[in-house]
């Protein structure tokens, strides 16, 4: 059990918890089992209360997980320079970033590019009041000027626009649903009361769920085996298309950890991908103090490239964190601020062989992206061309 390994909430957390679990509990009294997609939904981004939509920590040392904007400054210098050169063909551009954490990522791009080449404008579409107030402290401390460019929304563009979108992280945390094949027969995995808190349910899965399910065996050629787990992000193809759909000219650029397809589902992997994380401490119980904690699964990156096509995006390049970086020229941004390290470079050096080392997030974490209107391929995808697995 999580509890007996995981440090333990203060009082005040505690009940925080609890009343989001209340909330929970109601509806589950009220309507049955609920399908563990709503239960995700619900912990992190029920207002005021989810993990998402609450004043806690979670970014950092002082939370529950490390994004690459958060270990420094190198992430953003080769993010800029990849926006630069979409900037360089489209003329006057925009930047849309998805989820934009603690604003890191967007201070840094912002103070790191050349004002007269860099975009008219800067959008976060942040669903987290709690992170916008976090956003709009960090850029105006980082960069001088930069709140006078950036916009927070609460949906979608509404208008058509060109540029670079950002997503770093996001898809994990989108609702995914969960299912069990069990006798040959598909079952969504839903959530019921235990006690003072949740556990596992199943019901036979709706038919939109067996339907994917059923895809994805055609797909793969072959059967899931007795009590196979794992998930699905039904909703990724409207979601995709509701922040691209304005996108007139541009490149769409996702990271997060993941697979294609042929690996996600392999037979071996046979409780799915979900993660949870508490206090740097990754595990596997979405029912831990519910709202204190990130909750995510991890991402079928061929799902992503055919919403994509669904969508009338190309996929422009699919490659890991590490190539992407080094195509955008990691090299040289390294050398230009190792110059003028006060301690030679090592504290860069650190940083570097988090981003690109196999074990750590070189690999694990993979970069696609899907342009529309683009004549030539982003550097971030010229060294290293995987989209032959998916």
């Amino acid at each position: 059990m999580a509890s007996d390994i995981l440090p333990e909430p203060p009082p005040e957390l505690k009940r925080h918890s609890a009343h989001l679990a209340s909330r929970i509990r109601a509806v589950i009294r009220d309507q049955g089992p609920m399908p563990f997609s709503r239960y995700m939904d619900m912990a992190l981004y029920e207002p005021g209360l989810g993990y998402y939509s609450a004043g806690l920590h979670k970014l950092g040392k002082e939370g529950d997980f490390t994004t690459a904007p958060e270990l420094g400054g190198l992430f953003a210098a080769c993010m800029a320079r990849q926006c630069a050169e979409i900037g360089e063909e489209l003329g006057t551009f925009e930047i849309l970033e998805v989820g934009a954490g603690t604003g890191r990522l967007a201070a840094a791009i912002l103070g790191g590019m050349n004002p007269e080449g860099g975009p008219a404008r800067y959008r976060i579409l942040e669903r987290s009041a709690d992170l916008r107030a976090v956003q709009r402290e960090t850029i105006a401390e980082r960069v001088a000027d930069g709140l006078e460019r950036v916009e927070w929304l609460d949906q979608p563009p509404d208008r058509d626009w060109q540029g670079v979108l950002i997503a770093n992280e996001v898809i994990d945390a989108l609702a995914a649903e969960r299912f069990e094949v069990h006798g040959g027969a598909v079952r969504q995995l839903c959530v019921r009361e235990s006690g003072e808190g949740f556990n596992w349910a199943t019901r036979p899965a709706p038919t939109v769920l067996e339907t994917a399910v059923r895809n994805l065996e055609s797909d793969l050629d072959k059967a899931f085996k007795h009590e196979y787990r794992s998930e699905l992000h039904l909703q990724l193809a409207p979601w995709l298309s509701a922040i691209t759909v304005r996108m007139t000219r541009g490149l769409a650029l996702f990271v997060d950890y993941g697979y294609p397809r042929s690996e996600y589902y392999l037979h071996e992997r046979s409780d799915g991908t979900l993660m949870c994380h508490y206090r740097h401490r990754a595990h596997a119980d979405p029912f831990f103090w519910p709202g204190l904690q990130d909750i995510t699964a991890w991402v079928d990156f061929t799902a992503l490239a055919e919403a994509a096509d669904a969508c009338g995006l190309e996929v422009e390049g699919y490659t890991t964190q590490a190539m992407f970086l080094t195509g955008c020229g990691l090299e040289a941004v390294l050398q230009e601020r190792a110059a003028t390290a006060d301690d030679g470079g090592l504290a860069l050096g650190a940083e570097a062989r988090q981003l690109l080392m196999p074990g750590m997030m070189g690999e694990r974490f993979q970069v696609m992206g899907l342009g529309r209107g683009l004549e030539r391929m982003p550097s971030g995808f010229s060294l290293v061309d995987l989209r032959f697995r998916l």
